[in-house]
């Protein structure tokens, strides 16, 4: 039987809760059984990523934290944000495969759809993805109350999330990127999926997705 490939995944917000931390590796492994997931989280980030002032502050943090758990014999590395942080300057400076769940989500809508909208907790889509979609990013949508990653977790807030979902389904999206993984922590694309009908890509199951490719054969 072959040995399950070890990979790094880092945490852009604080967690002393330990199922918590893992919670995004166990998602990635339920669905890419073959894969060991260790997760790690950076310091001093209690609201996680949420504006570009607490990327930038972010972003030094998590490039430490992936040197060092490279030394760890992990054949990729998961940038567990949609934005990104930190993932340029890791491909810089490692030889194995840096995934941001960002990039991996947009590259994933592009192979299915072609009129993709994003659901954001900031005002504006991340850069990473705005990018790669170009004139494929039909409509974005903000769920009312919803500021950081944290507020993801109220349940009270469920309803403005599926309202934000129905707003791009109106404008005829065919494809939905959660552009939070605060989204994969409360389990809720299959949610939105069977409320609009619409496809919807989930950061860390396309960071998982784009991890398992890049480690088949290793």
């Amino acid at each position: 039987m072959k040995s399950k490939i070890k990979v790094g995944l880092i945490r852009v917000i604080t967690l002393q809760d330990e199922e918590l931390l893992k919670l995004h590796g166990r998602i990635i492994e339920e669905n890419f059984p073959y894969m060991k997931v260790i997760s790690r989280c950076i310091p001093n980030q209690p609201f996680g990523i949420y504006d570009d002032k607490t990327e930038q502050e972010a972003i030094p943090k998590i490039v430490a934290l992936g040197l060092e758990m490279a030394k760890n014999d992990i054949k990729a590395l998961i940038i567990s944000c949609a934005a990104d942080p930190g993932v340029e300057d890791l491909r810089s400076k490692l030889k194995i495969p840096v995934i941001g769940a960002g990039s991996a989500s947009a590259h994933l809508a592009l192979g299915i759809a072609d009129r993709i909208g994003v659901i954001t907790i900031s005002m504006e889509v991340p850069k990473v993805i705005e990018d790669i979609l170009v004139d494929k990013l039909i409509a974005k949508a903000t769920p009312k109350n919803v500021k950081t990653t944290l507020d993801l977790m109220k349940k009270e807030n469920e309803k403005y999330i599926l309202e934000a979902a129905l707003q791009l389904k109106r404008k005829e999206c065919n494809a939905i990127i959660l552009a939070c993984t605060g989204f994969s922590t409360i389990r809720i694309s299959s949610k939105i999926s069977r409320k609009t009908g619409v496809t919807v890509i989930d950061p860390v199951i396309a960071a998982g997705l784009f991890a398992w490719y890049s480690t088949l054969i290793a």
